[in-house]
């Protein structure tokens, strides 16, 4: 469920608890609630979800962690099999926190936009991207939703608002500050979230953004996924300082940390920062804590029917990262969080969380079966949509 189709009563009991939050923290004597929510922990907010979305947000982690899983094992046994990504498996949970606070169905005029990364396929399927037409993508097929042309790091879906994935670290972000400026040009409510990892803080385009959407007071959101290391290498050492939403204070504009690996309260900053930025009060950055259960890009290190990846990296010609932080962020895994919350909130329960999973299962097969049945996409075809009409002269092929 879209956050703007969320019952009236939820958003009037939403208001008036956080009301009661801010009354509170202005106080010598503060509640334990108003800690939490001040804190970004699982507050006010998420609490007073109606139970269908946050099972729907618990669902879309899922699907999406299937999604990745099985990518890896056709990978790994399928010869020939022409797909291939940044798996995001590990991170579902800043996605979806993220999602689930914009509106992702309507007109040009009322869909919220976001920008990806190279690391894209979690990002889309959050946003509302058709799996099918994904998987064919991916592979490079005709049905795909670009028609066999973007892959897994252009993919761009329009009509849900998900303008576009860049295999290039940091431009993303610029260009949707200017879409952000867009947005303000038209006088639309809409926001725009551009996605990076922690690699974009030592990018000129980073502070470009953040610079221009502050000055402007634009409706942006930048959303750092700190993974802990960009491709081989530990953030460390190209970023100056521990925490990137440290950043924010330059340009006078929030800036918050929060546990990556919990949905909710991802969802508990996002929603507070596309408030601010429908209210007109410009852009928020946000840096999400969290890390990528695969290598950089690519199976190397996983073994079929195994989630995450161990060991010797050909690419990296090392063993990058310490095994022992592999597994101690795999007992911290966004979905057995989310699980266990929506559990001890009664609304989830072993019966329903196993039919979840099945389900997704079903469909990922699907959609990778879908994919496997499509033609392939033709050279020719390539030419097309190169220009907003006709097609590029098949002689300069040559």
């Amino acid at each position: 469920m879209d956050r703007d189709q969320e019952p009236e009563l939820t958003i009037v009991r939403r208001t008036f608890l956080k009301g009661m939050a801010g009354a509170a923290t202005a106080v010598t004597a503060l509640s334990t609630g108003a800690r939490m929510a001040r804190a970004g922990d699982i507050g006010y907010v998420a609490k007073d979800l109606p139970d269908q979305q946050l099972l729907q947000m618990y669902t879309t982690m899922v699907r999406i962690r299937w999604h990745e899983r099985m990518m890896v094992d056709k990978m790994l046994t399928v010869r020939g099999y022409r797909g291939y990504n940044h798996f995001y498996a590990g991170e579902e949970a800043v996605a979806v926190g993220v999602m689930s606070t914009l509106k992702n169905k309507g007109t040009p005029d009322e869909v919220d936009y976001v920008f990806s990364t190279h690391r894209a396929t979690g990002h889309a399927l959050a946003k509302g991207m058709d799996m099918k037409k994904m998987a064919a993508e991916i592979d490079m097929r005709a049905t795909g939703v670009n028609l066999g042309y973007a892959g897994s790091m252009h993919l761009s879906d329009p009509s849900i608002g998900f303008i576009g994935a860049d295999g290039i670290v940091g431009p993303g972000g610029a260009v949707g500050a200017g879409a952000a400026f867009g947005i303000r040009a038209k006088g639309t409510r809409q926001v725009v979230v551009a996605f990076g990892g922690d690699g974009h803080f030592a990018t000129p385009h980073f502070h470009s953004a953040l610079n221009n959407a502050a000055l402007l007071k634009l409706p942006f959101i930048y959303v750092i996924e700190n993974n802990l290391y960009h491709q081989y290498a530990h953030y460390s050492y190209s970023t100056p300082i521990k925490d990137i939403a440290a950043a924010a204070a330059t340009y006078r504009i929030p800036g918050t940390v929060v546990d990556g690996q919990d949905v909710l309260a991802v969802f508990n900053v996002a929603s507070g920062a596309v408030e601010r930025a429908r209210a007109g009060e410009g852009p928020t950055l946000i840096e999400a804590k969290t890390y990528r259960y695969y290598g950089h890009s690519g199976p190397a290190g996983a073994k079929p029917g195994q989630l995450g990846a161990f060991g010797y990296d050909p690419l990296a010609i090392t063993s990058f990262r310490p095994e022992r932080e592999v597994k101690n962020w795999l007992a911290r895994d966004p979905i057995e969080i989310c699980r266990r919350t929506l559990m001890n909130w009664e609304v989830l329960d072993e019966a329903r969380a196993a039919a979840i999973e099945n389900a997704a299962k079903q469909e990922v097969a699907e959609a990778f079966a879908f994919a496997d049945a499509s033609p392939m996409c033709e050279p020719q075809a390539g030419l097309e949509h190169v220009f907003l009409k006709g097609r590029v002269p098949a002689r300069q092929l040559a």
